[in-house]
């Protein structure tokens, strides 16, 4: 019986781990380049917003969780031009701002690099 315990016990930290990993990964890069426009990239740091946020929704409600989702929904007429930018990006900044918090950039070349 002992040995039956303990083989499930370690199926089930091997299935722990791997469930872990998953959803570790499934939180996108810490960091990477957006498509700025004619302004230039971006280089969005995720990861600080995940910590700052805490709720993937808040962005992705507008935009799907992969790199390349919006350049796709632009090109399909689903999202138009400064559309993320405005309504989320900015926005967000700054009612951040509003609030006396901590806040992102809100001026173009705070965010676009020529």
């Amino acid at each position: 019986m002992n040995r039956v315990k303990i083989a499930i016990m370690g199926i089930l930290m091997v299935v722990s781990i791997a469930v872990l990993a998953i959803a570790a990964d499934d939180m996108g890069q810490d960091k990477f380049d957006l498509d700025g426009g004619g302004r230039g990239d971006m280089s969005f740091p995720h990861k600080l917003h995940q910590d700052t946020l805490g709720n993937c929704n808040t962005c992705h409600d507008l935009f799907p969780k992969e790199l390349g989702g919006i350049e796709k929904m632009k090109a399909e007429g689903k999202l138009k031009r400064k559309q993320v930018m405005n309504v989320s990006c900015i926005a967000c900044h700054k009612a951040y701002k509003a609030e006396g918090k901590k806040f992102g950039p809100i001026r173009c070349n705070e965010c676009h690099k020529r």
